[in-house]
């Protein structure tokens, strides 16, 4: 297919679990067009379906935009989930390029886009807690850190399937004895209808509940540690130390946000952390305190900023560091936020 070299047109895209959306931006920041779609799951699909999702959704948002779908951008921003790895984030960098979507590109982890959307600055850490969690840095010089993300494979725990398995897990043990007693054990059965938790795990084990539907328990869980449950208040208190542990890991590789007497400078910088994902953007007091003091403690120069911007306009600010010869600017970045929200 013959393209089109559109000049001062930028490509966005956010390819999350549950969905993807793509935009399409003016060098102004104006936005042009946008389209949304199911997830892209690479791991699951296989990245030439992954990418076909891709490639549906930017074809819909440059029909939205009122502009041929052969046309070639000034550049693509595109943040995905399952990049986790090297080699995935390699396959999938090449998977982009191929297309010939855009002639430069920048394709990483969907962590970025959260990082990207919630600082005021091109770098920081972001902690993202949502079904999963994940956390990412970026220094001023461009280096980067972040985990491989596997699961307890890798030793992460926290998101909104963890807490729910880990409420799951105490609500049985109350049930069947072994273990103190708890206000979630009622909460469980009362969210599936179920007369006991054993019938809940029984559900689950057989396939006629989702396991991924534990996630849906969060409240719960939060519910029951403003209601004074030990069992609740525990839970809450080890993922906000998972949180707070994640980023502090982070800010010590990159030499950022503690005093550091052999980069005093780099040490004392203020640097944002970026707590996204829909369950730190709820903002449970007893959760973010305890984050908040345990980054205060360990990093003094440490900023936690709570974002709810969608991790789109990270990838559409993203585009906009790609013009060449600029950097962005103060009028485009501020109609973009104001265009993606």
């Amino acid at each position: 297919m013959n393209r089109q070299l559109s000049p001062g047109l930028l490509l966005a895209a956010d390819g999350g679990n549950s969905k993807t959306d793509v935009a399409v931006i003016g060098a102004d920041g104006t936005v042009l067009g946008r389209a949304r779609g199911l997830g892209f799951r690479p791991q699951v699909v296989g990245t030439e379906a992954a990418m076909e999702v891709l490639s549906e959704l930017r074809a819909q948002a440059l029909d939205a935009a009122g502009l041929p779908r052969r046309t070639t951008a000034d550049g693509i921003a595109a943040f995905l989930s399952g990049a986790d790895l090297p080699h995935e984030v390699r396959e999938l960098r090449q998977a982009v390029a191929a297309r010939g979507w855009a002639t430069a590109q920048h394709v990483d982890n969907d962590t970025f886009a959260v990082l990207r959307a919630g600082a005021t600055r091109p770098w920081g850490v972001a902690v993202v807690c949502g079904t999963g969690i994940n956390c990412v840095g970026v220094a001023p010089d461009g280096r980067s850190s972040g985990f491989l993300a596997l699961g307890q494979l890798s030793g992460d725990w926290g998101g909104g399937f963890d807490l729910g398995a880990a409420a799951l897990w105490h609500a049985a043990r109350d049930e069947n004895g072994r273990g103190p007693r708890t206000a979630l054990r009622a909460a469980v059965t009362g969210h599936f209808g179920l007369d006991s938790v054993a019938e809940v795990a029984l559900a689950l084990r057989r396939g006629h509940l989702a396991e991924l539907r534990l996630s849906e328990l969060c409240p719960a869980v939060f519910v029951c540690c403003d209601q004074g449950d030990p069992t609740a208040a525990a839970l809450v208190d080890r993922l906000a130390d998972e949180v707070s542990g994640m980023a502090l890991s982070v800010l010590r590789r990159l030499d950022l946000g503690s005093h550091n007497a052999d980069r005093p400078d780099a040490g004392q910088q203020e640097v944002e952390v970026v707590l996204g994902g829909s369950i730190l953007a709820a903002r449970h007091p007893r959760l973010l305190d305890r984050v908040t003091g345990r980054l205060a403690d360990a990093a003094p120069a440490a900023r936690p900023v709570v974002s709810t911007a969608p991790p789109l306009l990270g990838a559409a600010l993203a585009a906009l560091d790609l013009r060449p010869g600029t950097d962005g600017t103060r009028a485009a970045e501020a109609r973009l936020r104001a265009g993606i929200r």
